[in-house]
């Protein structure tokens, strides 16, 4: 038998309640009673609204996301799934996300892919709720890409403007990201040097008679000298005629007056300078130095008629000789033969060293040496690349040389590997620049070596000419060396008074040129001149002007600081710069001035000057107007021009030439003299020791500490025991 009862819901609450029932079925007859078991009867529900719902956001990308949800109330609770664009979010195959036991989505870092609508999920096993779906949008805030290079200047002659750009790209921006801020065009002024036709100076006076009783006379294109373009003069350089016979003589150009009627000549005697004697070179005896023997000497040499004939034919063939302006304060001059020499334009740092034998025997050279104004000359520049030493000619050209000279000149890079790219240029015949070695760069040419020191660069070359060093930066923390320099005049008669401010490239010849032009306007020093290391960040030069006491001074200068561009100080062409500040004093009693000057690049280096002084008689500074000066003349020829001994030098270098299995040779004496790192340039050439020595001679002129190298010479051979001093008959 079957029975079937139907009991609502609401009927059981009526008498039992909300709480939990069973039910039990009873069955019973004459023969007794069964129970069944009991059934358990649970209330399950699940209501409609949730109590937390995830909200639509805007992030930034790889910005964390949090979704919080809160599922409705039910029995039994809900579980919680989470739908992305209504497919399931799966914590197990994406470890970029993963849910919270409080049932909210976490995202780490936002991707543009987590761009999506969000809904979150609840359910148990009577109902299924869906919250309202949530919008994410991932987005991309715009970056600047890297500045184009500054475009050509908008004029070809004169002032112009010139520009570059850059774009919202880097990365662009996306879903409504924020785009770049700042400018994408910036302009820079700019100058063309408009062309100059070069014009004939006056004739030079005439050479002495040569051999053949001629003699010559040269003028320049130099009236103005030819720039910018400008078209070079026509007509010829170089005039020669025939002597009378009163001029036509013969002057012996040797330093020791040899026999001139035979192909050879004996010498006796001293060929080192007396002022030697006190530094007595000393060093050690033995197998090291085996002495040359004491006495007479023979030097060879042939018919001088027939070289000065050739010296005035080679002159008047070359197109590109020039004139030398005899007197002038930025060159020097000489004649030598095979003992060699130095030529120094003073206070300049630049000199030209001839070693002993770096001019053939027999043969005469008359040789100059000349700094040039950059106005002068046509130095083309690209890109980053800036002039970093003066130029410097040397001549005549294509003479020949059987050893390196050496030039010395110096600079105003900060230099190192990673921040420069540094080249020697050279001027061709033709007028062209060429690059003829970059430092640091294997393999080395053959006929040029540059030794970069600190503030120097010494040149070896065994060919004369046109030379400046050319540096282009790889980084922006490539740095030149700017020279502060402040001056103002000498006396005030009127109620105005002016303050210069000098920007100059770091090298004694532009300190010197400054000093001579100043000299002339009457100017003095007024502090002491500070270094700017100068970057190549784009950035300019301001300079201003502060604390004057208001009830003595005020400044003419309308803004609050002058500038100098970029561009006019890097790229060298102009080694000079200077701006000026007028300023006023309200009494004519008033002579004590008191102010700063700040001088700084922008996001750079910069420099302070206090000014505390009588503008009509403080001359505190005037030990500063003359450069360090150079000792003796513009041109020494011969042993005189060497500190090291004629004879003593001949010894160390027949005793360390030949490698020696001790160490005792030339390799030692290099890294003695810290010179280590150019034992590749001196093993490359005939004599290694004659390199050295030379080399020592071009940075130690005229104040090189003798006792020092014969020091580094005597250690070289140290094991040989004693000592010898050089007689006066050796030297």
């Amino acid at each position: 038998m079957e029975v079937r009862i139907d009991i609502s819901r609401q009927q059981v609450e009526k008498i039992f309640g909300l709480e939990e029932y069973w039910c039990q079925c009873v069955a019973w007859s004459s023969s007794g009673t069964t129970k069944s078991q009991k059934a358990f009867v649970r209330i399950a529900y699940l209501r409609k609204n949730f109590e937390q719902e995830p909200t639509a956001r805007e992030v930034s990308i790889e910005q964390g996301i949090v979704l919080p949800c809160r599922p409705p109330e039910g029995i039994p609770p809900a579980e919680v799934e989470w739908l992305r664009n209504e497919e399931l979010v799966d914590p197990a195959l994406d470890a970029n996300v993963y849910v919270t036991p409080e049932h909210s989505l976490v995202v780490r870092q936002a991707r543009l892919a987590d761009t999506a609508n969000y809904t979150c999920v609840a359910k148990n096993i009577v109902a299924r709720r869906r919250s309202a779906s949530a919008a994410i949008t991932v987005y991309v805030n715009g970056g600047w890409s890297t500045w184009t290079q500054w475009s050509a200047c908008s004029t070809s002659c004169g002032r112009g403007w010139q520009k570059r750009s850059r774009t919202c790209t880097n990365p662009a921006p996306l879903n409504g990201g924020a785009f770049c801020e700042g400018q994408n065009v910036q302009k820079s002024a700019c100058t063309t040097l408009c062309p100059v036709d070069g014009a004939w100076s006056e004739w030079s006076k005439w050479s002495v008679c040569s051999a053949e009783c001629t003699h010559w006379r040269s003028r320049e294109c130099s009236e103005p000298a030819p720039r910018n373009g400008g078209h070079e003069c026509h007509g010829p350089e170089l005039d020669t005629r025939n002597c009378t016979s009163e001029l036509c003589s013969h002057n012996n150009l040797l330093t020791i007056q040899p026999d001139l009627s035979s192909t050879t000549m004996t010498y006796q005697g001293s060929l080192c300078p007396r002022q030697d004697g006190p530094a007595k070179l000393q060093l050690p005896n033995g197998h090291l130095l085996s002495p040359l023997g004491a006495g007479r000497h023979t030097l060879h040499h042939s018919s001088p008629a027939a070289e000065g004939a050739d010296f005035v034919a080679r002159l008047s063939t070359q197109s590109y000789f020039r004139s030398l302006p005899r007197g002038t304060t930025n060159m020097a001059y000489g004649t030598f033969n095979f003992l060699g020499g130095r030529l120094m334009i003073p206070n300049t740092g630049i000199s030209l060293l001839i070693p002993p034998d770096a001019i053939p025997r027999g043969k005469i050279y008359e040789v100059y040496l000349t700094l040039h104004k950059q106005e002068e000359v046509r130095l083309p520049l690209t890109g980053c690349q800036t002039l970093l030493s003066p130029i410097v000619s040397c001549g005549p050209p294509g003479v020949l040389l059987t050893r390196p000279a050496i030039l010395a000149m110096g600079h105003c890079v900060e230099a190192s590997a990673e921040n420069w790219s540094i080249r020697l240029k050279k001027q061709s015949c033709e007028g062209t620049w060429e690059d003829v070695l970059q430092l640091g760069v294997e393999p080395c040419s053959e006929l040029y070596y540059c030794q970069l020191e600190a503030q120097a660069c010494y040149i070896f070359t065994e060919q004369l000419g046109r030379f400046a060093l050319v540096g282009e930066s790889l980084s922006m923390a490539a740095s030149k060396r700017l020279k502060l320099v402040l001056f103002a005049p000498a006396a005030c008669p009127s109620l105005e008074y002016n303050i210069r401010v000098y920007c100059l490239s770091d090298t004694q010849d532009v300190l010197k040129e400054v000093i001579q032009l100043e000299k002339q306007m009457g100017g003095q020093l007024i502090g002491a001149p500070r270094v700017l290391h100068f970057k190549d960040s784009y950035h300019n030069l301001r300079l201003s002007i502060h604390d004057m006491p208001s009830s003595l001074w005020k400044s003419k200068l309308l803004a609050s600081y002058q500038e100098i561009p970029f561009y006019h100080i890097w790229s060298g062409l102009q080694p000079y710069l200077h701006c000026t500040f007028t300023l006023e004093r309200l009494s004519p009693s008033t002579c004590e001035l008191a102010c700063k000057i700040w001088i700084w690049q922008v996001e750079g280096d910069g420099q302070s000057f206090t000014i505390n002084f009588n503008i009509a008689k403080d001359t505190r500074f005037s030990d500063w107007l003359v450069p360090d000066g150079e000792v003796g003349s513009p041109a020494l020829v011969g042993p005189s021009a060497f500190k090291i001994p004629f004879l003593i030098r001949q010894k160390i270098i027949s005793s360390l030439d030949t490698p020696c299995a001790r160490g005792a040779d030339w390799r030692t004496l290099a890294q003695k003299l810290n010179l280590d790192s150019h034992l590749g340039f001196f093993a490359s050439k005939p004599s290694p020791t004659a390199m050295i020595l030379n080399l020592w001679e071009a940075r130690h002129f005229p104040n090189g500490n003798l006792s020092q190298l014969a020091a580094a010479v005597a250690e070289v051979g140290k094991q040989d025991g004693g000592l010898f001093s050089v007689s006066e008959a050796e030297c």
